[in-house]
């Protein structure tokens, strides 16, 4: 395949799963603003890996470096962590939920230890066997298992005390 048709079957993919991407970006770290530094940094690495990339593996490729990402920013220690520029000046979160995260489910959702969270999120938002959920999670599948089985538990014992 020549360059510009690498370029070109990239920009598609880019286009049609980016919104996609950044939802499970979301779901991953629970913050709009890190979701789109992890989607950015997904997005460049697989550009680079993108001659090797097949278009049939090119979303969960995406997706574990989306989870990967996640993880070693989480493992970096806190004070070599991108922080805002300027303290003070940035203009603070409005009060209250945002609008993504007003329903029952979501609130529940973060309530969530984060594997088991990971686990929902991949396993049962966006549909992955426990195989790809493992392989993107880099745990085994009983491990998976064993996550999704307490994290519906609890997500059910939260939206009936919530009267959802």
């Amino acid at each position: 395949m020549r360059r510009e048709e690498r370029e070109a079957a990239f920009a598609d993919f880019v286009a049609t799963r980016q919104s996609h991407l950044r939802r499970v970006a979301y779901g991953v770290c629970r913050d709009h603003h890190q979701a789109e530094d992890l989607l950015q940094t997904a997005l460049v690495k697989l550009y680079v890996a993108w001659p090797r990339v097949r278009s049939a593996d090119a979303e969960a490729y995406t997706r574990r470096i989306i989870v990967r990402a996640h993880l070693d920013e989480l493992r970096r220690p806190h004070r070599r962590r991108e922080r805002a520029g300027l303290d003070g000046h940035d203009r603070a979160e409005p009060a209250g939920p945002a609008y993504e995260d007003r329903s029952a489910l979501r609130d529940a959702l973060r309530s969530l230890p984060e594997q088991q969270r990971k686990v929902v999120v991949l396993r049962h938002w966006l549909g992955l066997s426990v195989r790809e959920t493992a392989q993107d999670l880099g745990i085994s599948e009983g491990t998976v298992k064993g996550y999704s089985s307490r994290a519906l538990e609890r997500l059910q014992a939260a939206l009936e005390s919530s009267g959802s």
